[in-house]
This record gives structure tokens, sequence and C-alpha cells, in this order.
């Protein structure tokens, strides 16, 4: 249906495209996980891995295994027959920001993990004001985050192609059909104008919070390696 409505035109070398992209993604996943657990197995049979280091080897494992199923739980969702629809197929938005916050989730504590094997933790007193540089630094970590999420509901709406001027979207700074749907919470998560407009709002308050960490960082006494891990923070943010 979704051929003879919408691609009838494809010829078959860009349908290959497309099935080779899918396909190199599903088996570089594969890849992926067998790089992770076949390893993570061979410690384990030889004892080299502690009590503490098995539950995290056995959580990572699980998360590999569920991040898999997720992306078919996904792809899935963008196989489903709609009768009464001749919009673009793509998968659910929804779907897709849970893949990506998996992925990022199971990136993040897999790192985490290789690094605390590697790198000893130091040991600093614990001020008031490193303090607040820890929980700044936790509140920011979950800004990007979020800000990562809101884009994969970008993706999934195709929300980019509504406006494609900045700081306005369009001529103005909020745009008409900002809360078109109804209820309104809808718009939050299906309105592509909504979506778009709240990942920008995000994507700038992500670059001002990892900027006034970088510069609070700066009034405090830290150990190089972590004034290098925020310095750098702030040139990623900058790139991206």
């Amino acid at each position: 249906t979704v051929f003879n409505s919408l691609n009838h035109d494809m010829t078959l070398t860009e349908f290959k495209f497309i099935w080779y992209m899918e396909y190199s993604h599903r088996m570089w996943g594969r890849v992926v996980g067998l790089a992770y657990i076949l390893p993570a197995a061979y410690f384990w049979r030889k004892g080299w891995l502690s009590r503490p280091m098995k539950g995290c080897v056995l959580a990572l494992c699980g998360l590999v295994c569920f991040q898999g199923l997720l992306g078919w739980y996904m792809v899935k969702s963008g196989l489903e027959e709609k009768p009464d629809s001749y919009d673009i197929p793509r998968v659910s938005q929804y779907r897709l920001a849970a893949h990506l916050g998996s992925a990022l989730v199971l990136y993040s504590a897999s790192l985490w993990t290789g690094l605390s094997l590697l790198l000893p933790r130091h040991k600093l007193p614990e001020t008031h004001q490193l303090l607040r540089l820890r929980q700044f630094a936790h509140g920011t970590t979950a800004l990007v985050f979020l800000t990562a999420l809101s884009g994969a509901f970008v993706a999934g709406l195709d929300a980019g192609l509504v406006y494609n001027s900045f700081p306005k979207m369009g001529e103005r700074w909020i745009p008409d059909d900002l809360l078109a749907f109804s209820p309104v919470l809808r718009n939050i998560f299906e309105n592509p104008t909504t979506v778009q407009f709240d990942h920008r709002i995000l994507g700038i308050a992500s670059v001002t919070a990892i900027t006034a960490l970088y510069f609070f960082s700066r009034k405090i006494p830290l150990p190089r390696r972590t004034r290098m891990a925020v310095t750098s923070l702030l040139a990623v943010a900058c790139m991206q």
C-alpha cells in the first residue's frame, strides 16, 4: 500500500540503499552486543571479576539485550499498515526516543564503568563549593539528556522541516501554531512546531548551563583531569 501510494517511482537501486542502511545498522548492533557479551563471559569464567563488578556486568548485559529488543519494537511501528493515512511512513517518535535514550544510558554506563576501572578516583575535600559543582554537573547532565531525547522527537516527526530560520521561527519568536493540538499536552510530543521549539529552547539552555558550569569550575581548585573534562565539555557543546 505504501509503495503504491507514495513510492511507486522508487527504483531498485534506491530501495537497495535504504535496505542496506537498515541491514548495516542491525548487523553493527549485533556486533557491538557480541563485542561486549563474549569478553564479559570469558572474564567471568576466568574469575577476573569481583562480586560488585559481576552485578555491573549483568546490568550492562541486560541493557544490551534490552536495547536490541527496543530497536525491533521501534522498527515494527514503522511497518504497521495505516489504511486511512497517506502520510510518509515513519516509526513512532515515542519508541524512537526510548531507543535513543536507552542507547545513551548504555553508552554512559559503559564509559563510566570503564573509566572507574582505568582511573583512580580523586580524594577531594567535601567542601560546599565542590558539592554545589557536583550538583550543578548532575543537573546539566539531566538537561543534556533531555535535549537529546527531544531531538529524537524532532527526527521522528520530521520537525526540522517545519521552520529553517534561527533564532526566529519564520517571522515570529513564538509561532502561531505552537499550541494547535488539543489537548495542550499533546503538542509537546506530537506537534512538529512545538517539538522543534522545545528542542531549540532545550539546546540553548544546555549550552548556557554548560558555559555556567565551566566558569563556576574555574573558581574551585580542581585536579587537572577534572579541568580538562569540563573544558572538553564546553568545547563539544559549542561545536554541537
